[in-house]
């Protein structure tokens, strides 16, 4: 009897132009699993960001011919899905009904909910669309996917129902006993995607003033890998992308002689012009006019007067950028992401704003791409987004320079013999000392100060 049963091959797809190898994270689907299309089936790592990969067809989880920590060429197959033919899949109603082995499988997760509930709280990029677009809280929604994952299929039902379905259950606690876990803010990050103990939310405290790129304005304390320990200790586990972290942050340090440099900006007319427009701007273009939107014209145009801070150390050369592409230096929970506006030179405070807005979606929805976080030239990064005022950051490897924007806070000045209250801010810059000195960066910190203390209520942000 011919079988009616066919296995595809999942090759590993081109993620960006300069990709040519990608590293298996972690395999989120098993063999005997069901596959729907669109659903995430396993996240792959790159030097720069991590990455979901789909399946493009619905079927049943085969051979995973990769294994997790494998270093995979692009093109190579990874894994194998068995698919039912066409006469069978034809049959399916246009999708309106799971197959017996998804049912079984669905009816199955759903009996254990309460046992597994690992994955409850990821979400794939085509679940957060879809949610979006209706206006869902993924909280309501019962998953019926591995570990309690909630896949496109409950979004669509409980769309249909009218938003009636069946209300997730909190997660359980964990079955076994486990280390204790201190749930404090100061807790070490932990991945998403691997298992985890959930712990509470922060409480609501108020709107957290900030200058410039937030993800989130009260972000949820992060959960905590325990592999294992006693009662004085616990382990986490380090994921690939803080791996990489970790390794990019030891190449830039032991590579690069940092040098480091800081100055004081009178930002008060800034403060006013800001507060004066932002209402207005928000009702037009539909995102904020942070700080941060300011700060970026005002490092373009201090680049374009000193172009050898858009450089890169190439041994016998040092090769300066023409373009100016401004990296952000963006932190979620468990990693920085450095997303990239491109020939931020040729945009208006208006157009960086939109590009500051973009980005900062890109990475609470996990949208953001491997074209996203390359060709940087220059560094911002806004510390003082979280009341700081004084740091001493880490090169982007192998850029030249990072500038970060401390706390806006009002302090008493002298201005012609007199004490003035003015708002404050503090600049600091760290310099790769092969390329760089302290008289090219004193030129060009001081042209930034002369840029920023420049705005005032007649400036134009188109």
């Amino acid at each position: 009897m011919p079988s009616n049963k066919t296995i595809v091959d999942v090759h590993l797809p081109q993620l960006a132009e300069s990709l040519v190898s990608a590293t298996i994270g972690k395999w989120l689907k098993k063999p005997g699993d069901p596959v729907e299309q669109y659903e995430p089936i396993l996240e792959v790592i790159t030097d720069k960001v991590n990455a979901e990969i789909p399946s493009t067809l619905d079927g049943v989880m085969g051979e995973l011919l990769a294994e997790e920590g494998q270093e995979v060429e692009v093109g190579a197959v990874i894994c194998r899905i068995e698919t039912a033919n066409a006469e069978e899949s034809s049959a399916d109603a246009g999708g309106q009904t799971m197959s017996s082995a998804a049912k079984a499988t669905a009816g199955t997760t759903h009996a254990g909910e309460q046992a597994d509930e690992s994955q409850r709280s990821r979400y794939s990029p085509a679940v957060q669309t879809l949610a979006a677009q209706h206006g869902l809280d993924l909280r309501q929604i019962a998953g019926t996917g591995l570990g309690g994952r909630i896949t496109r299929k409950d979004v669509l039902a409980f769309v249909e129902q009218g938003g009636r379905g069946a209300v997730a259950a909190p997660p359980a606690p964990p079955a076994a006993p486990a280390a204790p876990v201190a749930a404090a803010p100061s807790a070490a990050p932990a991945s998403a995607s691997q298992s985890a103990i959930p712990t509470a939310l922060n409480a609501a405290a108020g709107p957290v003033r900030h200058s410039g790129l937030h993800l989130t304005e009260n972000p949820p304390i992060p959960t905590i890998e325990v592999e294992g320990g006693d009662r004085s200790e616990y382990f986490i586990d380090v994921t690939p992308i803080r791996n990489t972290i970790a390794t990019r942050m030891r190449q830039s340090v032991s590579e690069i002689p940092h040098g480091w440099m800081m100055i004081e900006v009178d930002v008060t007319n800034l403060v006013q012009l800001r507060n004066k427009i932002k209402q207005e701007f928000m009702q037009k273009e539909g995102v904020n006019l942070t700080y941060l939107a300011f700060l970026l014209k005002a490092v373009v145009g201090a680049i374009k007067d000193y172009p050898i801070m858009n450089s890169v150390w190439a041994v016998d050369k040092i090769i300066v950028k023409r373009d100016i592409n401004i990296s952000l230096a963006v932190g979620t929970e468990d990693s920085v992401l450095t997303p990239v506006i491109k020939k931020a030179d040729q945009k208006n405070i208006a157009g960086l704003a939109r590009e500051i807005e973009e980005l900062a979606s890109k990475v609470r929805s996990g949208k953001l791409k491997l074209d996203d976080m390359q060709g940087g030239t220059f560094t911002v990064n806004n510390t003082g987004s979280f009341g700081s005022i004084l740091t001493q950051p880490i090169i982007n490897y192998p850029q030249a320079a990072i500038l970060t924007f401390e706390s806006i806070v009002k302090r008493p000045v002298v201005i012609n013999d007199m004490i003035a209250v003015r708002s404050m801010a503090n600049l600091c810059l760290s310099l790769d000392h092969r390329i760089l000195d302290g008289v090219i960066c004193g030129r060009f910190m001081q042209r930034v100060k002369e840029n920023m203390e420049s705005y005032n209520l007649e400036t134009q942000v188109y």
